[in-house]
């Protein structure tokens, strides 16, 4: 039976007790725009505490390489000559351009001066802008002319101090890529500091100032700093916008600035390939990098009056032919696991024939050599047959040329780079395979794993470089400079660390946040411990240059020979003499030139079995006034039987080496004496054509006989 009963009376204030006053919603209200507030205030603070660091230890850094360098040879003291010995090989090379312009009347006669050169190679016209990368050089010596400094700024300190100053920018943009990557600033200054206390394995630019990779590496690392942040996801139309003309710039001064720089544009375009076929970089942005590395490198050809080797690049044809494969394969990322996979292996043989292809049909139109010494020295290098070419045994016998030594890794150990290199990478790569596989078969089992995108370039960039790196020690100063950068990241970042914490089952904010900030920080206090008292005392280490059987030859050339002259010898010599004496050569450093290539293998007969009048006619056609030289070359013992510049000439001839070893069987005996050292006996048959007009301990200089 249902019974009624009175209803209770309802209290109104019990009602209201339910919800907030207006007064403690405005109360509310601004403890959350308090909270919001201050974070926003924190973060701003952060990034301008961590923007100023970041510039600081840049500028701290190019003050530290510029003392070395003016400790190590007291820069500031020696004579002008010296100054221009320093610039050892092709640096010297380069920087005569820089000094050729100065000297010019004018900057519009100073450019006629070196579009038709013809005191770089004798009996030649070249276009110096065109062979070699020295626009660098033409528009310090503009600046120069042009800047109210010429009173109180010698020319040769603007030229190195501006290359130091690239040094700045180049640990800022080390710097910004960490942080980019982790999050936190911290990570760039742990960066900075191993690139600083790893100065052995990551620079040279304190004693090769000129080299073309000292100018073209600081944009290079601006160029994968405005890549890392261009492929973060959901930018802003302008901020992307801008990003891309960041990377395009960065990318084009790259370019221009370096003849390798086809080569290592080519390792980035196999990383972007590789991360775009495993669908872990958005393909829109991986195809504006393409276009951008191909625009590039069309300018930089253009400004080189159209160089042929430009052209004709591998990274050309690769990018274009990525392009054109994804047309005809446009559901690339669809299906299952095993459809996708044949997918991909059909894509990947497509393009590498389109590459092949395209390349040979350019370099046959254009009848295009200048870079097989290049492809026979890979050839020889990776095993593909031995080879007797005096230029791919050339390149083979340099030590920058061949493996990694094991000691480098210990260098990188001792400052605990490596170890913290390879763990960082060990759980980068576990990460990325997991993801690579999760994307080919579109499951959706361990979502909690990502990778995102600028992680995952920087990871691949890495790993290509590396491999470059092992195999090629010269391009060492890629890979240890991107080192600092990744193994900083990993320590400082949050998505290792909670990968981590979660896969032992200790994860929580608290301890990922305790394990992100106190490791950099143990290991910043332990390097600052151990290394900071031998970089304060290797400050105080002052030494000389020294070097005076070069400076008398130098001033012997100025002072006793016409200004005409022409001067045949040793690559690496003969730029420190166009840079002293202006005097003319018949043969330099760069060597990307297949005539050149030619020449200097003749001029080298100097070091050869070879009768005097065969050097003689070999010289003369190349309007040799004086040849030099060297006791250092003539016997060498720096490099094993073998590696020799007189042993690599003997082979290219077909002769018999020096010395006790084995010989190939096909190899014969010369007739003839080697021509540098039965010269100095001064027999008849040798002054006939050469007599000696200067000596030292180091350098024997004769003046070719005109003959009628």
């Amino acid at each position: 039976m249902t019974a009624l009963r009175q209803r209770k009376e309802i209290k109104v204030s019990n009602v209201y007790e339910d919800y907030p006053s207006q007064e403690e919603e405005e109360e509310l209200e601004r403890q959350l725009l308090a909270v919001y507030s201050g974070r926003g205030l924190w973060k701003i603070l952060s990034y301008m505490i961590g923007g100023t660091i970041g510039l600081c230890i840049g500028f701290l850094t190019s003050i530290y390489l510029a003392t070395l360098h003016e400790n190590d040879l007291w820069f500031s003291n020696i004579k002008e000559v010296e100054r221009e010995i320093s610039f050892r090989t092709e640096c010297g090379l380069y920087y005569s351009y820089y000094k050729q312009m100065l000297q010019a009347p004018t900057i519009m006669k100073g450019f006629h001066g070196l579009i038709y050169d013809n005191k770089t190679e004798s009996m030649r016209t070249i276009n110096i802008l065109e062979r070699m990368n020295i626009y660098q050089e033409v528009f310090l010596s503009i600046l120069y002319r042009v800047l109210p400094i010429q009173t109180y700024l010698e020319p040769v300190y603007f030229y190195i101090y501006t290359l130091f100053g690239l040094q700045a920018m180049y640990v800022t943009a080390l710097y910004v890529t960490s942080w980019l990557l982790s999050g936190t600033w911290l990570s760039g200054l742990l960066a900075a500091f191993w690139y600083v206390i790893n100065r052995i394995d990551t620079t040279r630019v304190e004693f090769t100032i000129p080299l073309r990779e000292n100018w073209a590496l600081p944009f290079f690392a601006v160029q994968i700093a405005a890549i890392t942040y261009l492929l973060r996801p959901h930018l802003q139309p302008l901020c992307e916008r801008l990003t891309l003309l960041a990377v395009f710039i960065s990318t084009f001064l790259f370019s221009l600035t370096w003849q390798f720089n086809q080569f290592m544009m080519l390792m980035q375009a196999l990383v972007l390939f590789i991360l775009d076929c495993l669908n872990m970089l958005p393909t829109v942005k991986v195809t504006w990098l393409y276009v951008i590395q191909v625009a590039s490198l069309l300018l930089v050809c253009a400004l080189q009056f159209f160089n042929s080797m430009i052209l004709g690049s591998l990274l050309i044809s690769f990018n274009l032919s990525v392009l054109i494969a994804r047309k005809f394969q446009k559901n690339l990322k669809t299906g299952g696991f095993l459809n996708r996979l044949g997918k991909l292996l059909f894509h990947l043989a497509l393009v590498l024939c389109l590459t092949v292809c395209l390349n040979t049909f350019i370099k046959h139109f254009l009848n295009l050599k200048s870079d097989e010494h290049i492809f026979k020295f890979l050839k020889a290098k990776f095993g593909f047959g031995a080879t007797r070419d005096f230029d791919a045994n050339l390149y083979l016998c340099e030590e920058a040329f061949g493996l990694l030594p094991f000691n480098t890794l210990e260098r990188l150990s001792h400052t605990l780079l490596f170890y913290a290199y390879m763990f960082v990478l060990s759980v980068m790569v576990m990460v990325a395979v997991i993801v690579a596989l999760r994307n080919l078969s579109d499951s959706t089992k361990v979502r909690f794993i990502v990778l995102k995108p600028g992680t995952a370039y920087n990871l691949m960039h890495s790993i290509l470089f590396g491999c470059l790196a092992f195999s090629t020690m010269r391009m060492k100063y890629l890979w240890t400079s991107h080192m600092c950068v990744f193994a900083s990241f990993g320590l400082c970042s949050s998505d290792i660390w909670e990968l981590l914490l979660k896969l032992v089952h200790l994860y929580t904010p608290k301890r990922m946040k305790m394990m992100r900030y106190s490791v950099p920080v143990l290991i910043l206090i332990y390097l600052c411990y151990k290394f900071w008292p031998g970089m304060m005392a290797e400050l105080s280490e002052l030494r000389e240059f020294y070097d005076p059987d070069t400076v008398e030859l130098m001033n012997w050339i100025k002072s006793n020979t016409p200004k005409k002259a022409v001067f045949a010898g040793s690559m690496q010599l003969l730029a420190g003499v166009k840079l002293c004496t202006g005097r003319t050569l018949t043969n330099h450093p760069h060597y990307e030139d297949k005539g050149l290539r030619e020449r200097t293998k003749e001029v080298y007969q100097i070091y050869a079995k070879r009768s005097p009048e065969e050097v003689y006619s070999l010289l003369r056609s190349f309007g040799t006034d004086y040849v030099i030289l060297e006791d250092s070359i003539c016997y060498e013992r720096r490099h094993n039987r073998g590696c020799r510049l007189r042993d690599l000439l003997d082979i290219a001839n077909g002769h018999v080496m020096d010395g006790p070893g084995e010989n190939d069987p096909d190899l014969k005996p010369a007739e003839h004496p080697r021509f540098c050292e039965e010269i100095k006996r001064n027999l008849p048959s040798y002054s006939a054509h050469f007599t000696r007009v200067f000596q030292n301990k180091t350098f024997h200089v004769y003046k070719l006989s005109r003959h009628k």
